[in-house]
């Protein structure tokens, strides 16, 4: 029996307590009701009621797993969610006694009109619904499946490739033959024409090379396997190309997916890659703190440094003699303080031939914009910057990138508009959604738009997950949340923007281009506290400085009292968000907590008048109160600015050598690098179970997830790690040696680096030899690009 006939079932047979309950929920004073709205009711009525078997009824479940309600006597209408990415919508009529399923269009619409208060313009609302597009198109149907995509579409594209009857080998002979870089012939020449052919050219080569050395370069065999109609781009040894020509053997004899995965990502295909992010500071020094400008900066710039030592080593394996280029395509900003995000081109520390190229923002009439804008005010300006940057890049790379990476709503959407251009494979990074992080974002939407202009951020972000060739995400939660959650892609599936439009179908998390790839730490800097030989020991003065200094710091406020109490350790950007107020407050509250460490803060400014971001300048104003709120100064010392890595990696294990522990308690956080960082070096974390965190701390082993909506709670369970670990140390070093495995094995930029350079390369044989271009899908967003998107931007640019 499906579940929506159970709960007819058990309304018709307990009536009584249906009806109670359901006038509970209509007694709230609001017509939208939250998970957390409806498990508390439903609490509270077992609690007065004592029926302890309504948590396990069919209705008990029902209520449970929604993830929302909307309230109006006397109908009640519920979003459940049974499983991951799975909906079932469901409205009663509480008098009547009737449950009857209703479709997504209609659960949204109801909800428009507390909002619109208008029926009539609920009826001709615009309806979004890329599914039609989407039928016959392979999907995953397991929830274990998601963030495998890559994994799923060889085996299943494999297989009915090479059944059709012998044109799956003649599109991988195409394929192998379109290979070349700078008029360069790679892998195959013109004397291979047709699949026997190239069966027969293998055979012989695979005797020829049989017979030589098997550390022979590719030099000395390059005359005898030319003739036989090979290129370079096989391998830099006899073993290599034996080894390579071997699996495309098996490949065309009995096609495997595992072996064609290790077939395509040995072929030269990524030589040049353009990585967007357009706003914020970009750089390498003095930009980290500044509004819009942290974590994102750091992750570009690691992954640049992998990527290209992984490119380096791929190119020199393949037997060819070519530097790998990377360009970060930002913002110029002329007005750029004492940043370097005036300067057009600067080469990347740490890499051969990486650079960051800055291109300027223009207005209307033409004129370079000059000064910082915030993230959610640059709309008006992406599409010319994309223009721009389609000819700096060409010219910067002597031709078309290979790889196109987008990063965060704005440069996946500039992405979307350069691999349109260029027919170049698109790769999306979210960083963050910003639709998850606001309560109702979606459906108040005009009431934020002044501040956060979310009708081009949602309208950006559905147009660019639907384009991308592939995503990457950091954690599985990112996509599909958990039992208890909605991931951040699954809420882009179904919601509504009153007014706007009604998305019913956005984005599919079963789809084969999501995959997970999470980043890791930069271990030449966050490395454990126990390498004692590694030990920035220079730095210690200027950390204790920074940390007890009793003399005057600019930009900073409270001087430790006690030096000897172990530190709970935070840094991040001080906005709402990351709930750094809301952390000093559960430590102003938790007298035992006070008593057993003292609180290290940096973030954001101490001075209001040092930042133009509003919503900064509000916390700053409210750290302050919370310092005299609760007599702080003795025990919290906040530092403002962001430390430089070497001084922030080497403070992590000054606070380690301590016992102290790491506390990132965001409201919600899509992956955490500040997280893998402190875990790298040793330190015990306290971490937000909302988001990525969930995934990389393993609860009570490696770490500890802290609930950032139960702050005493939260401030509780810290304190008692920290008073267990005073009666057992071993309890701390547990924790600690626990925390570094756990980043060694999962989390490190050189799997990183391995895993997106194979899946460039996989999802371009794929989008060369199928359909993956989805061309029908790609012209209904450039409508919603053209007669969305384009006019909201421009209203952002006349306020």
């Amino acid at each position: 029996m499906m579940l929506l006939d159970k709960i007819k079932d058990y309304m018709d047979r307990n009536q009584e307590t249906a009806s109670a309950l359901f006038k509970g929920f209509m007694e709230f004073d609001r017509p939208f009701l939250l998970c957390s709205d409806l498990a508390d009711e439903l609490k509270k009525y077992v609690d007065e009621s004592g029926d302890q078997s309504l948590p396990a009824s069919p209705l008990g479940e029902m209520i449970l797993k929604a993830q929302e309600a909307t309230v109006e006597a006397p109908w009640l209408y519920f979003a459940v969610r049974p499983r991951v990415a799975r909906w079932l919508y469901v409205r009663i009529h509480i008098e009547r006694m009737e449950a009857e399923e209703i479709d997504a269009a209609e659960f949204l619409s109801f909800k428009e009109k507390f909002v619109t208060g208008s029926a009539y313009e609920m009826d001709w609302a615009l309806e979004i619904d890329l599914g039609p597009f989407e039928r016959g198109f392979p999907k995953m149907k397991e929830t274990r499946s998601i963030g495998r995509g890559v994994e799923f579409l060889n085996r299943h594209l494999s297989s009915r490739l090479f059944d059709d009857a012998g044109a799956g080998a003649r599109r991988l002979l195409d394929f192998l033959h379109v290979h070349k870089y700078k008029g360069m012939q790679l892998m195959l020449n013109n004397r291979i024409q047709t699949i026997d052919e190239l069966i027969g050219a293998l055979q012989e080569a695979d005797e020829y090379l049989a017979a030589q050395r098997q550390d022979t370069g590719w030099e000395e065999l390059a005359s005898e396997m030319q003739a036989l109609g090979f290129e370079p781009g096989w391998g830099n040894t006899a073993r290599r190309v034996r080894g390579k020509m071997s699996l495309l053997s098996d490949i065309l004899e009995a096609p495997d997916h595992n072996r064609l995965e290790l077939f395509l990502a040995g072929v030269p295909m990524i030589f040049k890659i353009a990585i967007i992010s357009p706003h914020g500071y970009f750089g390498q020094a003095n930009v980290l703190g500044l509004p819009d400008t942290g974590g994102q900066v750091v992750y570009i710039l690691d992954q640049v440094r992998a990527l290209e030592k992984e490119m380096r080593q791929r190119l020199h394996d393949e037997g060819l003699n070519i530097s790998p280029q990377i360009v970060v395509v930002t913002r110029l900003i002329p007005e750029a303080g004492e940043t370097t995000c005036d300067q057009r081109l600067e080469p990347i520390i740490g890499t051969e031939n990486a650079r960051i190229l800055r291109v300027p923002f223009y207005t209307e009439d033409g004129e370079v914009l000059p000064h910082w804008i915030s993230r959610f005010k640059i709309w008006p300006y992406l599409e010319r910057f994309a223009v721009t940057v389609e000819r700096e890049i060409l010219a910067e790379l002597g031709g078309r990138p290979d790889l196109l990476v987008g990063n965060y709503s704005d440069g996946n959407l500039v992405a979307c508009l350069l691999s349109r251009r260029l027919e170049v494979t698109q790769c999306n990074i979210a960083h963050a959604l910003e639709k998850t992080k606001y309560l109702y974002s979606a459906l108040y939407w005009k009431e934020n738009e002044s501040r956060y202009h979310f009708s081009c951020q949602f309208t950006a972000d559905l147009i660019a997950m639907n384009t991308a060739d592939f995503i990457i995400t950091s954690t599985y939660q990112e996509i599909a949340g958990s039992p208890d959650s909605v991931g951040q892609y699954e809420s882009y599936d179904a919601f509504t923007m009153p007014g706007l439009y009604r998305v019913i179908n956005g984005i599919d998390i079963y789809d084969p281009k999501f995959n997970i790839v999470s980043p890791g730490a930069d271990d030449q800097v966050y490395f454990p506290y126990t390498e004692t030989e590694k030990r920035l020991v220079s730095l210690h003065d200027e950390i204790k400085e920074i940390v007890y200094g009793k003399n005057y710091r600019p930009n900073s406020r409270g001087v430790i009292a006690d030096p000897d109490k172990p530190l709970l350790f935070t840094m991040a950007r001080l906005d709402r968000i990351k709930n750094i107020t809301g952390l000093v407050q559960w430590y102003g509250g938790c007298q035992q907590l006070r008593d057993r460490a003292n609180l290290l803060v940096v973030a954001g400014n101490t001075d209001s008048g040092l930042s133009n971001d509003q919503e900064e300048i509000e916390q700053i104003h409210y750290m302050h109160e919370l310092f005299e709120r609760y007599q702080l100064d003795s025990q919290v010392r906040w530092i403002g600015g962001r430390l430089e890595k070497n001084l922030a990696g080497e403070l992590y294990r000054f606070i380690a050598d301590q016992q102290g522990v790491f506390v990132q308690p965001a409201v919600f956080e899509a992956f955490g690098l500040t997280i893998i960082e402190a875990m790298a070096t040793g330190l015990p974390t306290f971490a937000t179970r909302y988001g990525g965190p969930l995934e990389i701390i393993e609860d009570g082993v490696s770490g500890f997830h802290i609930d950032p909506n139960h702050g005493a709670q939260s401030a509780q369970k810290i304190a008692d790690f920290l008073e267990s670990c005073r009666e057992d140390p071993n309890h701390w070093l547990e924790i600690s040696l626990a925390a570094v495995r756990r980043v060694e094995s999962r989390y490190t930029w050189k799997r990183y680096a391995e895993r997106l350079i194979t899946l460039s390369c996989i999802y371009g044989f794929w989008k060369y030899v199928t359909n993956l271009e989805r061309q029908e899908t790609k012209r209904y967003l450039e409508m919603l690009y053209s007669l969305e998107f384009r006019i909201r931007a421009r209203e952002v640019g006349r306020n």
